[in-house]
């Protein structure tokens, strides 16, 4: 359960340049029920608002029930993304039973750097990245303003603070989900990080977008150590 929220590192695609973010519902909040191996874990909420002339993205997730009593989880990730969509700064406050961590990174793409800082360990470096670099959250919203076509496979890097992860996305196939809001026609996309060509052994996702203009997630399910994440949308106001 420490990695709940280590489904936002298997977000999806890439290119040299973001599509504008501008085609995003602002504001946007979306609710998500979160199950951990069929059982009731918690809640969690993407939300899209304006930031001056950029867009701050956030993405909180709480345990609920028998889950919090055992292993209580209280998470915030923040990225701030240009109008091109483009990461201008991330955050991240992680609290996951005894496990805390808050980190912040600012991307240089000019210099093509990430400056980033563990504020618990006091611990400041700077790594190089590429033009088609994103964060956590950032790389969810990318996706949203891409022309999904089952069969394409799209590769983009994320930097978590830690390291810069190469991903390849991929566009399966279209298929109608059903949830408690309903059915819907969806695209499903499933993404693989890699470091030094070495896979992950968490992170690896499946995203169900909406196959209108706005690709909303619908369902996002995660492999963890043990068990598996599912994130399914249950309200909102987008």
């Amino acid at each position: 359960m420490k990695k709940l929220s280590v489904f936002a590192q298997g977000v999806l695609l890439a290119a040299l340049l973001i599509s504008p973010a501008s085609a995003l519902t602002v504001p946007e909040r979306l609710v998500y029920d979160v199950n951990w191996s069929g059982m009731k874990a918690g809640a969690a909420v993407l939300e899209v608002t304006e930031q001056g002339g950029d867009l701050r993205l956030t993405n909180t997730i709480r345990s609920t029930g028998l889950v919090s009593a055992f292993f209580k989880i209280d998470d915030r990730t923040e990225s701030v993304i240009t109008r091109a969509g483009r990461p201008k700064f991330f955050r991240e406050n992680k609290k996951e039973g005894s496990y805390r961590a808050r980190r912040e990174a600012t991307f240089d793409f000019t210099k093509l750097r990430a400056d980033s800082v563990d504020l618990l360990k006091k611990i400041e470096k700077t790594d190089p990245i590429t033009a088609k670099t994103y964060d956590n959250l950032s790389s969810i919203y990318f996706i949203r303003s891409i022309d999904l076509v089952p069969g394409q496979s799209i590769y983009f890097d994320i930097y978590d603070t830690k390291r810069l992860w190469n991903s390849e996305v991929r566009v399966v196939k279209r298929q109608v989900i059903t949830t408690p809001l309903g059915k819907f026609k969806t695209v499903m996309v499933t993404s693989q990080l890699k470091h030094k060509g070495e896979i992950a052994k968490v992170g690896n996702a499946t995203f169900w977008f909406t196959e209108d203009s706005r690709r909303i997630p619908v369902r996002i399910t995660t492999k963890l150590k043990v068990g598996e994440i599912t994130l399914t949308l249950v309200g909102g106001t987008p």
